[in-house]
């Protein structure tokens, strides 16, 4: 029998929904850990023979050399439990939190290096030392490559399968000539002012920083306005972690400069200062750059307080003249009126 259109694009939706699929990360330090259903596991850096006390793996190697490093997958849970092993490439997420392509996307950098088993079968309550190879192709580019190692397992939920993977970061370096470099980009500035005239007001700076270096890198960003009457100023705050950016990557950030006076003409510069994350490599160049750009923010409040003292003043002067004027009038009345009474031989009056 054949099916109307309607009931088509429901069984249409429904095989979608029973195909769809979720990925769930979670990296964290020493040993991410994770749980499903009555499963729990945990994955760490290890030697040989088990956890090692790192919070990541950093491999500094050569093109062409190979080096063997180990990940601990630790069955929590109270049952034997297949996990799937996984390398990919590394990157940084929006909030700067580092994560993993999806295990389904071929790696094509410091992912693709790596070599380990496709699955380990772990018993309840016991840890597996899974090796991880890696291998750099003889042609690699010098600098950083992040990639990572998740052990995953699957569950379906409503139709919907869902991948938990937990997973140990792998910094991947290749020696050479490193550079830290970074450009500032799509520079914004905008002046918030306030109506209070005796109160100064704010630029709102919004910029984008990408490393266009070969290391990771966390600019220490540095923000300066200057008008006529003087300079504001704005040192980057926020931890190494949270601006950390990867090689070919750029992220946004913002900065708000207080004490800024409307003064007309302001220029907003920024300069940013590529520092490399973690140990500085020997040999390192690094570059920083400096953008600026310029705005006008007219001093309303100010002038409107000035004109106001203007009023004020020829308003008071006004009234201070027409009371002298009267006082003048009255005065030369009571002159003239003791002369009247003088000349008939009254008494003057004051």
């Amino acid at each position: 029998m054949a099916m109307s259109s309607p009931r088509r694009a429901l069984a249409l939706l429904a095989l979608l929904c029973a195909a769809g699929a979720t990925t769930l990360v979670g990296f964290a330090g020493p040993a991410g850990a994770s749980g499903r259903g009555d499963i729990t596991w945990s994955v760490a850096p290890a030697d040989a023979k088990g956890p090692d006390g790192r919070r990541v793996i950093d491999v500094e190697l050569a093109g062409g050399q190979e080096v063997t490093e180990h990940v601990a997958v630790i069955n929590r849970s109270t049952e034997e439990v297949v996990f799937a092993i996984d390398a990919n490439d590394g990157y940084l997420t929006a909030k700067g939190l580092f994560d993993m392509r999806p295990s389904d996307a071929t790696p094509t950098d410091g992912g693709a290096w790596i070599k380990i088993p496709d699955k380990v079968t772990i018993p309840a309550g016991a840890t597996a030392i899974v090796p991880v190879k890696v291998s750099a192709p003889p042609n690699a580019t010098p600098g950083d490559h992040p990639a990572g190692v998740t052990a995953s397992v699957d569950t379906v939920s409503k139709q919907v399968r869902v991948q938990n993977r937990v997973g140990v970061r792998v910094n991947l370096r290749v020696t050479g000539d490193y550079v830290a470099k970074v450009a500032v980009t799509g520079l914004r500035a905008e002046y918030t002012g306030s109506w209070n005239p005796f109160a100064a007001g704010s630029i709102d700076v919004t910029y984008t920083v990408a490393n266009v270096g070969n290391v990771r890198v966390a600019p220490d960003s540095q923000v300066r306005t200057s008008a006529l009457v003087g300079e504001s100023g704005w040192d980057d705050p926020s931890e190494a972690k949270a601006r950390e950016i990867m090689p070919g990557s750029s992220r946004e950030f913002t900065a708000r400069v207080t004490d800024v006076w409307p003064m007309g003409s302001l220029t907003t510069e920024v300069v940013a200062i590529p520092a490399p994350v973690g140990t500085s490599p020997s040999g390192l160049v690094a570059q920083q750059v400096a953008i600026d750009t310029t705005l006008w923010a007219l001093p309303w409040p100010q002038l409107a307080f000035l004109v106001l003292l203007v009023v004020v003043f020829l308003v008071v002067r006004v009234i201070l003249s027409r009371r002298r004027k009267r006082l003048k009038q009255q005065a030369e009345i009571l002159r003239e009126a003791n002369e009247l009474i003088a000349k008939y031989g009254g008494k003057p009056k004051d």
